[in-house]
């Protein structure tokens, strides 16, 4: 009698490989590289290298904790104008009542707990789809930044916190540049890295991260084993939304000026990178590494294109070229991986 288990089967390196939800977005981020530094001179440069690493690193940031969130099964609409909500509330705290930068930062980012949680409590109380909680979350944040902006400058930018205390030290911290190779990276890459990082530890490594996948896949069944599916939800909430107030703020440091409208549509960005590094729509199935990917093709694509000259209409084209792509290939990657198990 046969004693062979095909479940101890050994796994090549090629199918494991097929398993990684960020082989599709690196493939591409590689054939995206390669056109363009063939294409264009300045594209394959230090100089080049720095264009696409600088708008790729905020976009990165939040598409990484989208990701998370993504995995987990839920939408946040509202990460976009919650980048705008938090940059006003530090330039107003510091420009028209005084406040050293640091405290204005830690009460911004006290604003995107609080909004992470409204979130996450309405969405795991209600049961409403949380592309529907989100959306009235984004709508209440623009009209009051509108508003508020309005009411208090009379216009619809604040602008001035450069000569705000403590500025210069967190703009070292948040929006400082370092010279490497004759071209200007912003730390903001670092930050990028590090959050990268992090996250895939705590996805990969960590007891929170098994409970994230267990309830994108199916929140009842992660409750039956005793997975604390709401608290699991309510914290990757507060996670994107207090991302986001960082995001806001890093850009506010780099500007020193912030638009009451700003923001706006980047969501679905966000969104987008996350699922043009393996994230479903469905939940369950993601990478943080995929997520980051997904940013750099964006910020390699839209540079690219200045580079190459062309319109810049055509980078909305391209990207709904990448979008469609990127999930029809995820959902076969997937499909394949299922089947192989």
């Amino acid at each position: 009698m046969s004693t062979y288990d095909e479940r101890l089967a050994p796994t090549g390196a090629l199918r494991r490989a097929m398993q990684r939800p960020e082989l599709g977005a690196l493939v591409g981020a590689i054939a995206v590289f390669v056109f363009f530094a063939l294409y264009t001179d300045a594209f394959a440069t230090a100089r080049g290298i720095a264009n696409v690493l600088d708008p790729a690193a905020t976009l990165g940031i939040m598409a990484v904790v989208v990701a998370l969130l993504m995995i987990g099964g839920e939408f946040d609409l509202s990460a976009g104008v919650m980048t705008a909500s938090s940059g006003l509330l530090v330039a107003m705290l510091a420009t028209e009542l005084g406040w050293n930068v640091w405290a204005a930062i830690a009460a911004a980012l006290a604003l995107g707990v609080l909004v992470g949680l409204l979130n996450g409590f309405l969405v795991v109380r209600t049961r409403l789809p949380s592309f529907i909680v989100t959306l009235g979350t984004f709508l209440m944040l623009q009209g009051l930044n509108l508003g508020v902006t309005k009411l208090v400058t009379g216009t619809v930018q604040v602008r001035g916190v450069a000569s705000a205390p403590g500025y210069d030290s967190a703009r070292m911290v948040f929006a400082s540049t370092m010279d490497i190779g004759g071209a200007g990276y912003r730390v903001t890459i670092l930050w990028w890295i590090a959050i990268t990082a992090i996250a895939t530890w705590v996805l990969l490594r960590t007891r929170p991260g098994n409970w994230i996948f267990a309830v994108g896949g199916s929140a009842q069944a992660a409750r039956s084993v005793g997975v604390p599916a709401a608290k699991t939800k309510v914290g990757l909430f507060v996670v994107v939304s207090t991302t986001a107030s960082l995001v806001g703020t890093m850009l506010l440091m780099r500007l020193t000026s912030v638009q009451a409208n700003a923001g706006i549509g980047e969501e679905f960005q966000y969104i987008i990178a996350a699922v043009i590094g393996g994230c479903l729509l469905t939940g369950g199935y993601g990478s943080a590494v995929g997520a980051a990917i997904g940013a750099l093709i964006f910020g390699m694509a839209r540079q690219g294109i200045v580079f190459a000259g062309w319109d810049s209409d055509w980078f909305q084209l391209f990207l709904g070229a990448l979008l469609l792509l990127a999930t029809l290939l995820n959902h076969y990657v997937r499909r394949r991986a299922e089947v192989r198990r």
